[in-house]
């Protein structure tokens, strides 16, 4: 039975390319004064406000933060707000209601001028209209209407993987710094309504591997089938916001990916337009990984330089405690939507639908697949704290995509 969960098109739905959805407006609460004696006379102390810049994005429904499996029609929609002058401003989110406005949110910006509301995607059945008032201004109105379909999306319904999906690389992979671990459809269950990804014993196995780590051994370790999966040679895209919904597991060992891969790769190219590059929208290596405040998460992305030199971007992602729902929320408590949305230009990923972190370099200019993992490499092995601490296992709700033509 096919776990794929395929869009129908629905004026309920709700979405379009995010870029086109910026609107910028430029409002004064008072009409500039004329500099004459009548004027200044009668009210001398009178002077021009400055005006609020307020520019806003509606974004897919990208935000589903919960501990159990929900459904994507029922995630939230992110409205992003910035204001000019960039201050501290207290703002409030709007939504039209007949041929008027009510109030839907209020918050404070930060000091960059920014704010992401989490609303509705739709009301009364139809889409959503959004709008901003800030200080003196109030932004154009921007609506969900055009974010209708995705032209992807899998909710991992059944017993078995959607027929976009295979397994990934089922031999050991040197190469790939795992040389102890291979991916194998053993480790990948479909229930419930998401797709579990694993890291097991390897059942063909009953000897030990060395693994190594920064070119010295670690220690002996069982060889491991890893969950592996992704859409390649059956989906891909270019340009457009693609987003999965994920609880990962808290122990370190291994990490729980979310990436994407070009489809076709111009052997050596080091233009990524024409040779793709790996898009890793958010890995996660466990609790007390990296830098205390990137709480084990990561962002990359990958090209080649001439020389035929891999190019990172990228790194430990700062302050992400501020991206948790609340206080005794973490990646491995619940479930948390992360996201990219890649433009000819740019990269820019979310949690939730809060930028993290943006970036214009290695920008692919190819059709890219996504890919599911939970991979054990060499070089992790040693901080598991045993074997007996297998399997490990990470789960993933549902995957979306919505192209950008």
């Amino acid at each position: 039975m096919s776990g794929r969960r395929l869009i129908a098109m629905s004026a309920a739905a709700l979405l379009l390319p995010a870029s086109a959805l910026i609107m910028t407006t430029q409002v004064s609460s008072a009409t500039e004064l004329a500099a004459t004696d009548n004027v200044a006379a009668a009210s001398p102390a009178l002077a021009r406000k400055a005006k609020t810049r307020i520019s806003i994005e509606v974004l897919p429904q990208v935000a589903q933060f919960g501990k159990r499996v929900a459904s994507p029609d029922s995630a939230k929609t992110p409205v992003s707000v910035q204001v000019k002058p960039r201050k501290v401003t207290k703002v409030t989110l709007q939504v039209k209601s007949g041929s008027s406005w009510k109030k839907a949110g209020k918050g404070k910006t930060d000091k960059k001028g920014k704010l992401t509301f989490l609303a509705g995607a739709t009301r009364g059945g139809k889409p959503a209209e959004y709008r901003v008032k800030a200080g003196n201004g109030t932004s154009k109105s921007a609506s969900t209407a055009a974010w209708l379909t995705p032209s992807f999306s899998d909710g991992f319904d059944g017993t078995t993987l959607g027929e976009s999906w295979s397994n990934r690389i089922p031999d050991y992979n040197a190469e790939g710094n795992r040389l102890c671990s291979r991916g194998g459809p053993e480790a990948v269950n479909v229930s419930r309504g998401t797709v579990r990804l694993s890291v097991i014993k390897d059942p063909a196995r009953t000897d030990k591997c060395v693994a190594k780590r920064g070119g010295k051994v670690s220690g002996k370790f069982d060889y491991r089938l890893n969950g592996h999966i992704s859409t390649e040679g059956k989906y891909s895209f270019k340009y457009g916001i693609t987003a999965a919904r994920i609880k990962f597991p808290k122990a370190r060992g291994q990490h729980g990916s979310f990436w994407l891969q070009p489809q076709v790769h111009v052997p050596g190219s080091t233009n990524p337009k024409e040779s793709g590059a790996e898009i890793d929208v958010i890995e996660y290596f466990g609790k007390g990984s990296g830098p205390k405040d990137s709480m084990g998460l990561t962002s990359f992305t990958y090209h080649w330089a001439k020389g035929g030199q891999r190019v990172k971007t990228g790194n430990w992602l700062k302050g992400t405690k501020k991206y948790l729902a609340k206080k005794n929320d973490d990646w491995f408590k619940n479930y948390h939507v992360f996201s990219v949305e890649w433009t000819p230009k740019s990269y820019i990923f979310r949690i939730d639908g809060v930028e993290t972190w943006r970036s214009n370099k290695g920008v692919s200019g190819q059709p890219q697949y996504p890919i599911l993992s939970l991979l054990s490499s060499d070089y992790e092995l040693s901080q598991l704290g045993g074997e007996k601490k297998l399997p490990q296992h990470m789960y993933v709700d549902w995957v979306r995509v919505w192209e950008k033509k």
